[in-house]
């Protein structure tokens, strides 16, 4: 999915990426870059117009922070299923797709999901990825 929109909100962005776009162009670009773009999302990259690329890095940089400072605080223990629930959200899964992969109803995923933040006091999903990265609970590939 590629946005193609005039809005350089940053909620917009988190929104987009959240519903799973992995495109998130503004439509000030050419036609060129477009074509570009969708020629490389089809390849499974990611693209994201630079003025929001800076303002997703802003945000993962703060969210970084925010982690180290908590890292102070000795993390508490997720529970297997947690850890399992972590690391497909930290794929893009919805809890739709995660559910159904686990074999587990939606509702018991958004519960997994809301006691994983608040275990880790965490705001949101993209946090909490962060963090499994930080703690080398998810690695990069």
């Amino acid at each position: 999915i590629i946005m193609l929109t005039i809005s350089d909100e940053e909620a917009d962005l988190y929104d987009a990426i959240k519903a799973g776009a992995t495109g998130y162009l503004l439509k000030e670009i050419s036609t060129d870059e477009v074509a570009t773009a969708i020629r490389a999302v089809a390849d499974g990259q990611s693209q994201i117009s630079p003025s929001m690329a800076s303002k997703l890095l802003s945000e993962f940089k703060s969210m970084i922070q925010r982690t180290d400072e908590r890292r102070l605080v000795p993390a508490p223990r997720l529970t297997d299923r947690e850890m399992e629930v972590l690391k497909l959200v930290a794929t893009g899964m919805n809890n739709r797709d995660i559910a159904k992969e686990l074999f587990i109803s939606e509702n018991t995923v958004k519960n997994h999901v809301r006691n994983i933040l608040e275990k880790l006091q965490l705001h949101s999903r993209m946090e909490a990825v962060v963090y499994a990265m930080r703690e080398k609970i998810l690695e990069i590939r």
